[in-house]
């Protein structure tokens, strides 16, 4: 992906977003940051072009999101998945129910997406 500047803006959005998580993205950074998860480098709240990524695994060109109710159906989700898409990243998208609740699962399936490149996202 060529390089994309980052707006000031959307840089100081990210670092306020980092401040601001939900419960479901502290826990799951928990287990993403300083490589714990597998010795895969995560970063949170990463801006991208003109998107922030929940979270990001740039050298497998992963991005995970943790949704809310409020994400279901979005067409702005899938325009913006569409956008990441086509500047080379494989969207995942996991509801903070899945977080909560099953942990594990979430962190198994992370791990298997960012060690196969082939593995396309479900929803």
């Amino acid at each position: 992906m060529p390089h994309q500047p980052v707006s000031s803006r959307n840089r100081h959005f990210a670092r306020t977003m980092r401040k601001e998580a939900t419960e479901a993205e502290d826990k799951l950074w928990q287990e993403l940051r300083g490589r714990r998860l597998d010795r895969i480098k995560f970063r949170r709240q990463a801006p991208i072009g003109n998107y922030i990524a929940d979270f990001v695994c740039l050298e497998a060109r992963l991005i995970v999101e943790i949704d809310g109710s409020q994400h279901a159906g979005s067409d702005y989700d899938r325009r913006r998945d569409m956008a990441l898409n086509e500047c080379g990243f494989r969207v995942l998208r996991f509801w903070n129910d899945d977080v909560l609740r099953d942990l594990d699962s979430v962190c198994d399936t992370i791990i298997a997406y960012a060690r196969d490149p082939s593995l396309k996202p479900w929803r």
